[in-house]
C-alpha cells in the first residue's frame, strides 16, 4: 500500500475565495473544513479531493477576523461553517444557511474558542 504524500498550502484570507474557486473549476470536491485554536489564532484547514489526490489549504486568522463563506461554490460547506461559528466563535460571512449559533448547542458558548485579545480559551 502506498501512502499519498500530502502538504498544506497557506493561503491569505483575501485570496481564499479565489483559491477555492480554482479547486471547484478543476473538478475537486470538498472533503472537510476543520478549525483549531493555536495560541491566540485559529487555523482553518480546507481539504479537497480529485481522483484520490488530496489538496489542503490553510488560513490562519485572529478571533475577530471575518471569514468569507465558500457555500457559493460548495453548497454543503454550510455545515462546517456553522460548526466553526458555534464551537469556536469564528465569524463566517455569507453562509447559504446560517443557523445563527443554534446548529450545535453546548452548555458553554463557543467551548473551543479563543477569548478575543487574551489568547486564552473561553
Amino acid at each position: 500500500m502506498t501512502i499519498e504524500n500530502q502538504s498544506t498550502t497557506p493561503v491569505e484570507i483575501g485570496k481564499l475565495i479565489g483559491v477555492v474557486e480554482e479547486f471547484r473549476n478543476q473538478g475537486y470536491r470538498l472533503v472537510q473544513i476543520g478549525c483549531t485554536a493555536t495560541g491566540d489564532l485559529y487555523e482553518i484547514n480546507y481539504s479537497f479531493d480529485k481522483d484520490y489526490t488530496f489538496r489542503n489549504i490553510r488560513v490562519t486568522v485572529t478571533p475577530d477576523t471575518e471569514i468569507p463563506s465558500i457555500t457559493g461554490m460548495y453548497w454543503g460547506a454550510f455545515i462546517y461553517e456553522n460548526e466553526m461559528h458555534d464551537l469556536f466563535g469564528v465569524n463566517v460571512r455569507g453562509m447559504n444557511i446560517d443557523f445563527k449559533g443554534t446548529l450545535i448547542r453546548t452548555s458553554v458558548k463557543n467551548p473551543f474558542g479563543i477569548a478575543a485579545g487574551k489568547g486564552e480559551k473561553q
